[in-house]
């Protein structure tokens, strides 16, 4: 049987997470793990609502340091040690949500939203 939390501790998990990594960045990688674009993120990290926290950034759009195919993130804290490892990135459906996973060398990418959610 799967462990269950309850809803002030999966707030308060995703809120310590959250603050671990606030005024960090979000990494946008290749299958060979090639950092494509990197969006900074904001000061405060975004807000956390129950068991989900919604990154914010400090810009939406961030121009391509290498081209590929967006396939996974990271998120790394503010002295550049990645955190939270294994995010999802697509057009819908994903953690990572961005306008098109096909990009191109100094290409502008668009960050359409990013969310991470505590396991049941």
């Amino acid at each position: 049987m799967s462990v269950i939390l309850h809803s002030t501790i999966k707030l308060a998990v995703m809120t310590a997470i959250r603050d671990a990594v606030a005024d960090g960045s979000l990494e946008i990688l290749d299958a060979a793990n090639v950092v494509l674009v990197t969006f900074g993120l904001s000061f405060d990290g975004g807000g956390v609502s129950g068991s989900v926290w919604t990154l914010a950034f400090d810009s939406s759009t961030a121009s391509a340091v290498a081209a590929g195919t967006a396939v996974k993130a990271q998120v790394k804290n503010s002295t550049g040690q990645a955190k939270i490892t294994g995010l999802t990135v697509g057009t819908a459906a994903t953690d990572i949500v961005l306008s098109g996973t096909s990009i191109a060398l100094a290409q502008n990418v668009t960050l359409t939203n990013g969310t991470i959610t505590h396991p049941a």
